[in-house]
């Protein structure tokens, strides 16, 4: 295969270097041009043809979320964002997700625990084959009326284009929704960002999981990230855990540390499997499954990177691939009181 070409926009020499440096080191990618604003960037796009955009947040002349969102807008093409982790810069990453950009990567610590930059090259190369969300066609969403819970638990998992399909699936949660513990793989700042946008965005109750925290009806438990992976605990009553451990697959949280802490209560759950790189809680899917709980995953035509629900689907941790408008619908049957048709088909060997 062809490197993927990279433009690299930022208005930092320093930073342009880390990631020009970075690139290098990969035969997988090519650094293809260099710009300092987005009228540097905008001529270079013209010419250069790039396959995927590294882009600040932050420039002078025109900001990376303006430039963004014109760019979506009339030359949609795969765009990776460098964000300080700030605040500001949190909530600056999730309005580029929410406008298009693939992914969000923060700005080196330059602390000496990571290197910088260290996942840049493979979110390149996921992010240069990406199915953007303007290409996705999305139904209107409204909040589901009537529901009454069975006693299920809901585990989601998601990375690479998770912010996006988790607005949109949990759009569709009612007021008094299954309990729901998700692992999404970000940041710890765009993380804490996340849960106060979420909360704003659907109907149950979104906060970042503590430990010791009570898992009840019409709450939504988001992973805090940082030093800590998030669990399910508890026997009769359920609560949330946060366990500190170093990275599993790549990454804390992590969504293979959730599935595996529900094995005892697999029968109680239903676990998803969301857009994202790699194979993060694909095996710990299939032992769910083998232990008892409902298994879906998001299907390859609206997944953003058909990475980790193709390999659950491949391993046989997820019964089936489901589009994402549908998946809702899907996991609020089988969390129903009143058991329909989709809860008492037969599970697929």
């Amino acid at each position: 295969m062809k490197p993927k070409r990279v433009l690299i926009v930022d208005d930092s020499a320093t930073i342009r270097h880390l990631i020009r440096r970075r690139i290098l080191s990969d035969p997988r990618l090519e650094v293809v041009g260099e710009a300092g604003d987005p009228y540097e960037a905008r001529a270079l796009i013209k010419s250069l043809n790039p396959d995927v955009l590294t882009l600040d947040v932050e420039m002078p002349r025109m900001n990376g979320l303006a430039f963004l969102e014109r760019l979506m807008r009339l030359r949609p093409m795969p765009v990776v964002m460098v964000s300080t982790e700030t605040h500001k810069g949190s909530a600056a990453a999730l309005e580029a997700l929410s406008l298009g950009a693939i992914e969000c990567i923060g700005k080196p610590r330059f602390d000496g625990v990571e290197e910088p930059f260290a996942t840049l090259p493979d979110l390149l190369v996921a992010a240069g084959s990406a199915r953007l969300r303007s290409q996705i066609k999305r139904l209107p969403i409204a909040a589901a009326q009537e529901f009454s819970w069975n006693g299920k638990i809901v585990l989601i998992g998601s990375s690479t284009g998770g912010v996006d399909a988790l607005e949109t699936l949990l759009k569709s949660f009612p007021e008094n929704s299954p309990p729901t513990l998700i692992t999404q793989h970000m940041p710890e700042s765009f993380l804490a960002s996340f849960a106060k946008r979420l909360d704003r965005q659907v109907a149950p109750k979104v906060l970042l999981a503590s430990n010791g925290t009570a898992i009840t009806q019409g709450h939504i438990y988001l992973a805090p990230g940082g030093r800590f992976h998030l669990e399910l605990d508890g026997r009769a009553a359920l609560f949330c855990r946060l366990m500190e451990g170093d990275k599993r697959n790549g990454h804390r949280p992590s969504v293979e540390v959730l599935f595996n802490s529900a094995l005892e209560h697999a029968e109680r759950c239903v676990a998803v499997m969301l857009t994202g790189m790699g194979r993060d809680g694909a095996d710990g899917m299939l032992k769910l499954r083998r232990a008892g709980a409902r298994c879906l995953a998001q299907d390859e035509e609206t997944s953003v990177v058909f990475g980790m629900p193709r390999a659950a689907l491949e391993n046989g941790g997820a019964e089936r691939a489901v589009p994402l408008e549908k998946i809702a619908d899907d996991v609020l049957e089988l969390c129903r009181e009143s058991t329909g048709l989709l809860a008492n088909q037969k599970r697929q060997p």
